[in-house]
């Protein structure tokens, strides 16, 4: 499917975009991979691209463009382009995209929805983003617990959506009281009251519930979706394995990007100021920090003038620090994400990580302390150097089970700022530690 989507990237930048080439290109393609090629190229061409796109089509891609890619996109229509590209816009579609619509056009989407849609929609916008009642999947089989087995395989006559294997309970005010699986249903005698066949087994998920909690009970189930109830224990819809899937891509492509402090849906080809800006507010935050640990190395001014060799080691001290402190921080992130991590366990979890770099912070200053030793030909520079490293990696994994938890605490993402406050913290103390002691000792 890369050769693809790279064939109509070629496309698209190198013909003369004719409606004819362009949907030939993309006539094999799915909607995100087209969106994905229309993200690759510059502006410009973008928008010579779009013209072309049948009017059939667009919706789809438009909906699986990340958001800035949107809003550039949407800047270009006119109010009668946007009424004709949201014609057959349903609720699912319309919350997907919401958060980069002006209320104007969100207005004009609604518009040109039926009722039972609107109500879909206005039911999910109370909903957070990251929550399972905003992304319910409404198609699925429902039928009442008084039905008896035989009226209920008529359902399977008619179309099956995807990722559907069992048929879901609800009594007359439509509160969920269980489901009943295929392989029971075909098992049974037409006869049969329906509600006999209900599976103890079948879980449920409220609509509160994370995504990411959700998409793991789901897993956990064994099966291909779960209802979603609301407080009432009224049946809003289901939560899929397409969903959970979708989950878990946008949940990896977030956190990879969130450690360079950018966003996932940042477009490729923004304008050069908006990008400039984004990334602006992220080189500025390091520099104050690099600025911070400058200030503790000036405070050892006189130290350096005096002991060269302290200069040329500092690196040493830094990066050993730094990299022991990822190792912790990236292990407990993804506890955290996982929710391996509570008051009760944090305490051996803080002891172990501490035995851990007690262990290796030895280890590492014999073997830095003996290069030094050997290099410099100086014992007692060898023995500074070392005992930094070992105070520098205990306090690595300190900071590298403190910091993500603590944000965690504040609702700070630890993906996205943790890995700045770490470098900081191990900067400072390993400098601290190393041109303090060799103050002490050396001069």
């Amino acid at each position: 499917m890369h050769s693809q989507v790279a064939a109509l990237i070629e496309t698209l930048i190198h013909d003369e975009h004719s409606p004819e080439s362009v949907n030939k290109a993309i006539s094999e393609l799915t909607p995100d991979d087209v969106a994905l090629a229309l993200e690759s190229i510059p502006l410009a061409q973008r928008k010579q691209a779009w013209a072309n796109i049948k009017q059939a089509n667009r919706l789809d891609i438009l909906v699986e463009m990340r958001g800035e890619s949107r809003q550039l996109l949407l800047k270009e229509l006119d109010d009668p382009e946007i009424e004709t590209l949201f014609t057959d816009v349903d609720a699912e579609d319309l919350l997907e995209i919401t958060d980069s619509l002006p209320d104007r056009l969100v207005d004009i989407a609604l518009k040109q929805m039926d009722t039972k849609q609107r109500e879909y929609y206005q039911q999910g916008i109370v909903y957070d983003d990251d929550v399972v009642g905003r992304w319910i999947d409404h198609e699925l089989l429902i039928a009442s617990q008084s039905i008896r087995t035989s009226e209920a395989m008529r359902l399977l006559k008619k179309s099956t959506p995807d990722y559907t294997d069992m048929v879901y309970l609800v009594n007359r005010t439509g509160r969920w009281v269980g489901c009943v699986k295929f392989d029971k249903l075909f098992k049974a005698q037409g006869h049969e009251p329906i509600s006999s066949l209900i599976d103890e087994d079948c879980s449920f998920i409220h609509a509160h519930t994370e995504l990411t909690k959700a998409a793991e009970q789901l897993e956990r189930s064994a099966l291909s979706a779960l209802p979603v109830v609301d407080d009432n224990h009224i049946l809003l819809g289901r939560f899929h394995a397409g969903l959970a899937m979708e989950t878990w891509r946008l949940e990896h492509e977030a956190q990879q990007m969130s450690t360079a402090g950018l966003n996932e849906e940042s477009d490729l080809f923004a304008p050069v100021k908006r990008s400039a800006a984004t990334r602006g507010i992220w080189l500025g935050i390091n520099l104050l920090t690099a600025f911070l640990a400058s200030a503790f190395i000036g405070l050892f001014e006189a130290t350096l003038q005096q002991v060269v060799a302290l200069a040329v080691l500092m690196p040493v001290v830094a990066s050993m620090g730094g990299i022991a402190g990822s190792q912790t921080l990236t292990l407990i992130v993804r506890g955290l994400a996982l929710g391996q991590i509570t008051r009760s366990n944090l305490k051996s979890l803080l002891s172990k990580e501490l035995k851990v770099g007690g262990l290796n912070g030895i280890l590492w200053a014999i073997v830095i302390g003996v290069v030094t030793l050997w290099w410099f030909e100086s014992p007692m520079l060898g023995a500074v150097i070392g005992l930094a490293i070992i105070v520098n990696i205990i306090m690595a994994a300190l900071s590298g089970v403190l910091i993500p938890v603590l944000l965690d605490k504040l609702r700070i993402d630890p993906a996205l700022s943790g890995s700045v406050i770490l470098t900081t913290v191990t900067d400072i103390a390993g400098f601290v530690a190393f041109l303090g002691l060799g103050t002490l000792l050396l001069l």
